[in-house]
């Protein structure tokens, strides 16, 4: 087949223009460099060497590239998150990797537990009386803690021998007026507590006398100790002292709350109030209803003798008789079970 003059002419300009050029065909084949980045890892610009004269047609591509902004892929999705920030999940019992146990922390100075206190042994009475009274279901030997009240007048006392017949505390008579000082105090206060019975004071209050002057007579003979009972006021008629004053009982409650106040800011415990049947229907009757009482009864229960007051302690015998005392001896009893005993006597030492 012949080919016309025309296209010969275009195909022989063709071959010799291919032969006259620098580049093959290579170099019309192969694809300018991306200029696309993904948004995690952005490589370096490759350098771009300064060479004097025209830069090569081949390295145009890579120029361009180092010297526009980086483009980012667009992505329809959420970017995946690398594996290495997954968080491990674990089965019970199990460690995870990295993990770290949570260090306990222990106070710079523990708080030290308080010893136990050591309570006494309350023994079962053994008293006597002689002139014994029957005070029927309610009577006062069925209760649990008993005690004595003391004086000059029961002499030398074996405190030791009281205490296994059924004393486990008693009052011990310290003075009265704003003079007087009972002489078997200091010894009675000393020998009980050795013999291990919780004791107290008390107070026979002098009408003819200011209420202060007699609260420091007191305060002045009777020590502060933590492991004291309760101070007491005795207040009733005394038929036998030169003071025949009779006040109102308005005026016998203002006394009492003067001396029982400075009491109470000195030893740091409310006072007990130790009265008798016709003192206290004349001056007491409602009075005090926050302090405890100490209720003499030797005929029958208090709750006769006083209806509607509550007592602490109760004076059931004048006549009582025991091995460690010559002659007689006050009969008394607390108002409670024992473990009700060691928790008053615990609340009420300072």
């Amino acid at each position: 087949m012949h080919l016309s003059a025309a296209p010969a002419i275009v195909l022989t300009c063709l071959v010799l223009s291919g032969c006259a050029s620098s580049s093959g065909p290579e170099t019309v084949l192969s694809p300018r460099p991306s200029r696309e980045v993904t948004s995690s890892v952005a490589p370096p610009a490759a350098p771009v060497v300064s060479v004097p004269g025209p830069v090569p047609s081949g390295d145009v591509g890579l120029a361009e590239a180092a010297s526009e902004p980086p483009e980012e892929l667009a992505w329809a999705g959420q970017v995946p998150q690398p594996e290495a920030f997954t968080t491990m999940e674990s089965e019970a019992g199990m460690p995870v990797p990295m993990e770290r146990p949570i260090a306990m922390v222990v106070p710079d100075n523990p708080a030290m537990e308080e010893a136990p206190r050591t309570r006494s042994r309350v023994y079962s009475h053994r008293f006597r009386d002689a002139k014994p009274i029957n005070f029927g279901k309610r009577s006062p030997r069925k209760m649990a803690v008993h005690g004595v009240d003391v004086s000059r007048w029961q002499g030398n006392i074996d405190w030791e021998k009281l205490r296994t017949q059924g004393a486990n505390f008693a009052y011990i008579k310290a003075t009265d007026g704003g003079d007087h000082l009972d002489p078997m105090f200091k010894k009675n206060w000393r020998r009980a507590e050795q013999a291990g019975i919780k004791r107290g004071a008390y107070h026979f209050f002098y009408w003819c006398r200011t209420a202060g002057e007699q609260a420091d007579w007191f305060i002045r003979n009777v020590p502060r100790e933590a492991n004291a009972l309760p101070p007491v006021i005795d207040v009733e008629y005394n038929g036998e002292s030169s003071c025949k004053r009779r006040l109102s009982p308005e005026r016998v409650r203002e006394k009492m709350q003067v001396f029982m106040d400075k009491l109470e800011r000195h030893y740091g415990q409310r006072p007990v109030i130790y009265t008798a049947p016709d003192f206290y229907r004349d001056n007491l009757r409602n009075a005090f209803p926050n302090h405890p009482f100490w209720l003499r009864s030797v005929a029958a229960h208090p709750s006769k003798v006083y209806p509607g007051r509550k007592w602490l302690f109760w004076q059931y015998s004048g006549s009582g008789l025991s091995h460690g005392v010559d002659g007689r001896i006050d009969l008394n009893v607390f108002h409670g079970s024992e473990a009700e005993w060691h928790r008053w006597t615990a609340g009420s030492s300072t």
